[in-house]
């Protein structure tokens, strides 16, 4: 598996470099985005740096070309206070604003604003540098001051470039996560597959082409193992099935020996039925393990299920059934002329098993009845009797569908539910559902839904 693990840290990696190419992306974005923002607040036209030129370029007397230039050019208006607070000259000062200012008036705005506008204050030994940038253009604290720009841009940006991460991060988890079920779809549907015994064909994986040759090899070895199984079964029940016959024969002619004992001939009887139970039950787990592994051939062909089921309760009555037990059979006229491709064969022997099986389970006699309907494409198979039912623990057993191979019975009368487990092989076989309810002593029933292959 050294090909998975190259691979999961290949998009490792992948996702790691996404990250570090998103930071350096915001980082770029960042510095385009406040270029002019910084340029402008901590470059020459910074109030720090223009007091300060500003500052060198002026007296008391006047202030020199470049600098009024330079003021201008930035919209900024500039004033100069000698020490009693007159203005002894400025530069665009706006004219709402006086030329004479108190030591109140310097004290409160040297701190903050006049008449809204940010103001930065230069102490030029004779007199007070004063310079005056745009409403808005600044806000300033006791201890530093913001760009109002800045403040404004910032929230717009970083929703903006958490927008876009988001989005890239998304693109690439879309596209990674594409690129991986392409490459592992068919690897877990095989792993799906080889859990229900079925054999598998993988191709072109990418990436994981070692691992979906892992699991060929997988597939080859559960493929022969499940054939050699079905074989052994199989050679098993055709090996028994000569002396069992015997034991058969001459335990029948011993029951009708008239020169034998009624406790010889009870025996012969015994001997006799339980060679039948061993005999249905080897051919029983043959028929299972041919269907499981699909090996035994389906031999389809349009049929109205309708014929089938009445063809199956006459012979039943023919052969003559126990008076406790009483039949009955339901089709409506719409199920009365469906046809479906079945096996005939197949379907007659899952309707016996499940008819068998509720004489086999009510002793004391029921009623059971056999329903046939049609719901848009689907033929809608229901067998059910009022008998005892079953336990719940023995209903969930069923329903997990086990293993014919698996159990703790050792009694034949109850093996497995090998009969159900038959009648749900031969329903999936059909392309079909099988499921089953019960109510305790109230009945059991099983309901089977065949898709509609062949419609007339």
């Amino acid at each position: 598996m050294k090909s998975f693990g190259k691979y999961i840290t290949r998009h490792l990696a992948c996702f790691a470099a996404t990250i570090i190419v998103l930071f350096l992306v915001n980082a770029v974005s960042f510095g385009w985005t406040f270029h002019e923002v910084i340029t402008r607040d901590y470059g020459d036209a910074s109030p720090q740096n223009m007091l300060e030129d500003v500052a060198a370029a002026s007296t008391q007397d006047g202030i020199s070309d470049d600098a009024r230039r330079k003021l201008q050019n930035n919209s900024i208006w500039a004033m100069y206070l000698d020490r009693e607070g007159q203005c002894a000259w400025s530069v665009d000062k706006p004219v709402n604003l006086p030329d004479i200012y108190s030591i109140q008036d310097v004290a409160v705005f040297s701190k903050g604003y006049l008449a809204d506008y940010p103001v930065f204050i230069w102490n030029a030994g004779d007199g007070l540098l004063v310079l005056g940038y745009p409403k808005d253009s600044y806000t300033k604290l006791t201890s530093n001051y913001f760009s109002i720009h800045a403040i404004q841009t910032l929230p717009l940006y970083f929703s903006g470039m958490l927008a876009v991460d988001l989005l890239l991060l998304f693109l690439a988890y879309y596209f990674s996560k594409r690129k991986i079920i392409r490459n592992t779809e068919p690897i877990v549907a095989s792993i799906e597959a080889l859990s229900s015994g079925k054999p598998v064909s993988l191709s072109g994986c990418g990436e994981l082409s070692d691992v979906a040759e892992s699991v060929k090899k997988a597939s080859r070895i559960i493929s022969r193992q499940n054939e050699a199984r079905a074989n052994w079964i199989s050679g098993v029940s055709h090996d028994i099935r000569t002396p069992l016959s015997m034991i058969m024969g001459y335990a029948g002619r011993i029951a009708e020996s008239s020169a034998a004992g009624s406790s010889v001939k009870e025996q012969a009887n015994i001997i006799r039925n339980q060679s039948i139970k061993i005999k249905e039950l080897v051919q029983d787990m043959n028929l299972v393990s041919q269907l499981e592994y699909e090996m035994q051939p389906l031999h389809k062909a349009p049929a109205r299920l309708s014929k089938l089921l009445r063809s199956y309760v006459a012979d039943l009555i023919n052969a003559g059934v126990p008076e406790i037990y009483s039949i009955g059979i339901e089709i409506t006229p719409i199920a009365e002329t469906t046809v479906m491709n079945c096996d005939s064969r197949l379907i007659s022997r899952a309707v016996s098993n499940l008819v068998q099986n509720s004489m086999k389970h009510n002793p004391q006699g029921c009623h059971i009845g056999l329903s046939l309907d049609r719901f848009d494409t689907s033929l809608i198979l229901v067998i059910a009797d009022d008998g005892i039912g079953i336990s719940a623990e023995k209903l969930q057993e069923l329903d997990r569908k086990p293993h014919y191979m698996e159990g703790t019975d050792e009694t034949l009368d109850v093996r497995h539910g090998l009969g159900l487990l038959i009648v749900r092989q031969v329903t999936e076989a059909h392309g079909g559902t099988m499921q089953i309810s019960n109510a305790t002593d109230h009945g059991f029933t099983t309901i089977l839904n065949f898709p509609i292959g062949i419609v007339e």
